[in-house]
C-alpha cells in the first residue's frame, strides 16, 4: 500500500481512538504493514497503539496491566471495529512509545469470528465495476476497464485474497486501462457504530447520520486538527523568506482559521515558498482558498471542473475577501515532486498557468479529475473520478502530464533552488532594513540549507 493511503487510514483511527476513550488515556496509533516489523505478513496491517508510559521504567509491566484493567471495554470495541472496518489489520497491539524491544505490549489478534460479516472478493470486484460504469467521468473507458477486470474474475484471479492484494491488484488491473491514478481501490469503508452510552441524544444526531452535514463536518473539523489540516510548518527564514509546508489541501469550512493564520504569519515577508512536495491532494475548494491570498480583489478566473453526470462546469474564481492579509505583489515560488497530486497539482498548476507563480522542482503526478469514494462495505470503498477539471488559461489540465516544472531540479534540491531565487530577490529589493539585507547576504553565502 502507498504511504499516503496507510496514512489517512491512521488519521482515521487516531480520531476514533480519540472518541473511543477517554482524555489522556491513549497517546496515538501508527499503521503499520509488511517490512515495517517482522511480525507482519504480506497482506496484513498492524495497528499499534500508545498509551501514557508511568514515570519510572520499572514500573511498565505493572502499569500495562492496570491500564487494560481499566481499558478493557474500549479495547475490545476497537478490536472489533477493525475486524469489520479494517479486516487486514490482523495484529492490534497496546504498548508504551519508548525504545527497547524489551517494552511490554498487549497483542489482540483478529480471531476472525467476524469474517462472515465481510464481503467475499468476488462481491467487493462486481460491486465495484457496477459503481465504476455508473460514476466513470469517462463511460466508454469505464466500460472497457469493466470487461477486462471482469474477465480476470471469471478466470479466478481474485479469488482467495486478502483485502491489501485485492485492492491493490484490483486497482493496478483498472489503471491499465484507464491510465488514471486517482481510479482506486481502497481500504477503508462506511461508518463505525456509536460508542455505548452514545446513542442518538434529544435534538442531536451522530455524525454517522449522512444527513446531518454540519454533525459530519464539526467531526472531520476535529479529525483535520491531528495533522493542522496538512499545514505542516510555517516559517520565517533568515533574510525575511516566508516558507509554507502545505502537506494536503483541507476544506476551507474547516481549515480556513487555520490557512488564514499561516498566511498572517507570512504576511510581512519579501518572498514566499510554497512547499508541495509532499502534497497529496485535497478540497478545489481549498485550493481556491489558499490562492485567493496571492492575488488582489480584481476577479480573477482560477478553474473550471466539468461534471459528466449532468454536463455542467462549476467555475472556480477567486475570493472577493479572505480573513487576514493578502500576499501580494510579492514572488512566490512553489515546491513540486513526482510525489505531488490532485489537489497539490491544482493548486501550483493554477498559479503557474495565471503567472503568479514560479515552479520550482519535479514533473507531479498527473491527476487532475476531481474523486469522489463510493463505499462498497464496512472494509472497503472505490475512489471513482467523477468529473475532469479544464483551466481558462491553458484550456486543458495535468492529467496525465502533470505540472511540468519552470525551473527543474531534483525535489531534494527545489528548496535550495527556490530559497536562493528568494534572497537574490530580496537583495536586489529596494528600502529592506541593513539587519534583514544582512541576513540575506549571510544566508547566501551559506550555500546550501537543505534538510528539509
Amino acid at each position: 500500500m502507498e504511504r499516503a493511503e496507510l496514512d489517512q487510514i491512521e488519521r482515521v483511527i487516531n480520531h476514533e481512538l480519540r472518541e473511543r476513550f477517554l482524555t489522556g488515556a491513549v497517546q496515538r496509533a501508527v499503521l503499520l504493514q509488511h517490512g515495517d516489523d517482522p511480525a507482519i505478513e504480506p497482506g496484513q496491517l498492524l495497528v499499534r497503539v500508545f498509551v501514557p508510559p508511568p514515570d519510572r521504567p520499572d514500573d511498565y509491566e505493572q502499569a500495562l496491566a492496570a491500564w487494560h484493567d481499566a481499558h478493557r471495554t474500549g479495547m475490545d470495541r476497537l478490536r472489533r471495529e477493525l475486524s469489520l472496518r479494517l479486516p487486514a489489520a490482523r495484529l492490534l497491539e497496546f504498548t508504551f512509545d519508548v525504545p527497547g524491544a524489551a517494552t511490554p505490549r498487549i497483542e489482540m489478534p483478529d480471531d476472525g469470528s467476524l469474517a462472515a460479516e465481510q464481503l467475499s472478493g468476488r462481491e467487493i470486484v462486481t460491486t465495484a465495476l457496477s459503481l465504476l460504469r455508473a460514476n466513470y467521468v469517462f463511460p466508454d473507458l469505464a466500460e472497457q476497464a469493466a470487461a477486462a477486470v471482469e474477465a480476470r474474475l471469471a478466470g479466478g484471479e481474485y479469488d482467495d485474497l486478502d483485502e491489501v492484494t485485492l485492492t491493490d491488484l484490483v486497482t493496478q488491473h483498472l489503471r491499465e486501462v484507464c491510465d488514471d491514478k486517482h481510479l482506486a481501490l481502497r481500504l477503508g469503508g462506511g461508518p463505525p457504530e456509536p460508542p455505548p452510552g452514545r446513542g442518538p441524544q434529544p435534538g442531536h444526531r451522530e455524525p454517522k447520520d449522512h444527513k446531518d452535514h454540519e454533525a459530519r463536518r464539526l467531526a472531520m473539523r476535529q479529525m483535520g486538527r491531528l495533522d493542522n489540516f496538512g499545514i505542516r510548518r510555517v516559517e520565517r527564514l533568515d533574510g525575511n523568506v516566508g516558507y509554507l509546508d502545505v502537506r494536503r489541501v483541507a476544506v476551507p469550512a474547516n481549515a480556513g482559521p487555520a490557512i488564514a493564520a499561516a498566511m498572517e504569519l507570512v504576511a510581512g515577508t519579501y518572498a514566499l515558498i510554497i512547499d508541495l512536495r509532499h502534497n497529496h491532494g485535497g478540497s478545489p475548494e481549498g485550493v481556491v482558498f489558499w490562492c485567493s491570498y496571492l492575488f488582489g480583489e480584481k476577479p480573477t478566473h482560477f478553474n473550471d471542473i466539468f461534471h459528466a453526470d449532468t454536463g455542467e462546469t462549476r467555475q472556480f474564481w477567486a475570493l472577493p475577501y479572505v480573513p487576514g492579509t493578502r500576499y501580494v505583489d510579492r514572488p512566490v515560488y512553489v515546491l513540486t515532486s513526482s510525489e505531488t497530486f490532485s489537489g497539490g497539482e491544482d493548486f501550483g498548476y493554477t498559479l503557474q498557468a495565471l503567472g503568479r507563480a514560479e515552479v520550482i522542482g519535479e514533473t507531479t503526478g498527473g491527476g487532475a479529475h476531481p474523486t469522489r469514494p463510493f463505499p462498497i462495505s464496512a472494509a472497503v470503498h472505490i475512489a471513482i473520478p467523477f468529473a475532469r477539471s479544464v483551466n481558462p488559461v491553458t484550456g486543458t489540465n495535468w492529467q496525465g502530464t502533470g505540472v511540468v516544472p519552470d525551473v527543474t531540479v531534483d525535489a531534494a534540491q527545489a528548496y535550495d533552488t527556490a530559497y536562493a531565487k528568494a534572497l537574490r530577490h530580496v537583495l536586489a529589493t529596494d528600502d529592506v532594513p541593513p539587519p534583514i539585507a544582512d541576513e540575506a547576504r549571510d544566508a547566501l553565502a551559506a550555500g546550501v540549507w537543505s534538510g528539509r
